[in-house]
């Protein structure tokens, strides 16, 4: 036998457990010959401070890891920075500390352009600490890592419709916040994002003459977002699209609330030339949806 691994024979008899010895002793005199490491009887025992070695890691007083987090915002360390303050709340848990380190982290992870773990400490914050002084903070930090991260209008908008949620959510609770007249604005640009997302989509439809899809995208412009810039256009390519439809009385609605609410658009000088070459002209039908749409929000 020339392997410590090597199997030796169960044996329970007294003289079994006297070869047994002796096996071992020849094993040991085998490792002493060779280069091989030498036997060490602590190799058997699975408990053995070599194969669960104990390591404590010193106690660093909170502030001081703390203030480290800010020395590397300082130094624009930024993804450091927010390993310091995940750090202090895993030390101190409980304490006042971890609730400012967590605020910390998000403002570090905001800093730094991650937008996913921005939101993710913002998260993580909101349900920690549901009633804190600084959630409008968090929420505006959260709702500003999206909106500085949100496609082009070519793309899937879902951080657009993220960033809502977190600034509506300071409109909504934090009314009397600093950053609630910020918020209202951040909201606006966000829902113009959307609204152009849907235009988009639409005008793509109306080039390959799939009218009734290009509807089915503006009509969601004036449901949802007429109150964007987008809702001139949305109206006009109504006026387009229900006209090569055939469905006149949809198509004269459409340039009638469009004169109504924009008189000076150019959308409008279109939806009427448009209607003018057909031997139409703007006029609201009460019963169509557009009219009744627009009356919904008081905008005709």
């Amino acid at each position: 036998m020339n392997s410590l691994n090597a199997k030796l024979p169960a044996l329970k008899s007294p003289a079994g457990k006297v070869l047994r010895v002796a096996a071992f002793a020849a094993l040991a005199s085998s490792c002493l010959a060779s280069s091989a490491r030498c036997f060490e009887w602590s190799d058997l025992n699975p408990f053995s401070e070599k194969k669960y070695e104990m390591k404590i890691d010193p106690d660093v007083p909170a502030d001081r890891l703390y203030n480290e987090g800010l020395i590397r915002i300082e130094k624009k360390d930024y993804e450091t920075a927010a390993k310091n303050f995940a750090s202090l709340q895993k030390q101190y848990p409980f304490s006042q500390w971890a609730r400012k380190s967590l605020m910390m982290e998000v403002y570090a992870h905001y800093l730094n352009g991650s937008y996913t773990d921005t939101t993710a400490a913002a998260e993580r914050y909101s349900t920690l600490y549901p009633n804190a002084p600084d959630l409008p903070y968090v929420n505006y930090l959260a709702g500003m890592s999206l909106i500085g991260t949100m496609a082009d209008v070519h793309r899937d908008q879902d951080r657009s419709a993220k960033a809502i949620k977190y600034f509506q959510t300071i409109i909504d609770k934090y009314p009397k916040s600093e950053y609630v007249t910020d918020a209202r604005f951040r909201v606006q640009v966000a829902r113009d994002q959307l609204a152009g997302y849907e235009m988009n989509v639409g005008r793509y439809y109306l080039q390959r003459h799939d009218y009734i899809a290009a509807v089915s995208r503006f009509r969601e412009v004036l449901f949802k977002y007429q109150n964007t810039r987008e809702a001139e256009e949305a109206l006009e390519r109504l006026t387009e699209s229900y006209l090569a439809l055939g469905v006149v009385n949809e198509a004269e609605t459409a340039a009638a609330v469009l004169g109504h609410n924009f008189p000076d658009s150019e959308w409008y000088k279109e939806a009427v030339s448009r209607l003018k070459s057909d031997g139409y002209a703007p006029s609201e039908h009460q019963d169509s949806w557009i009219s009744k749409a627009f009356k919904k929000v008081g905008l005709s």
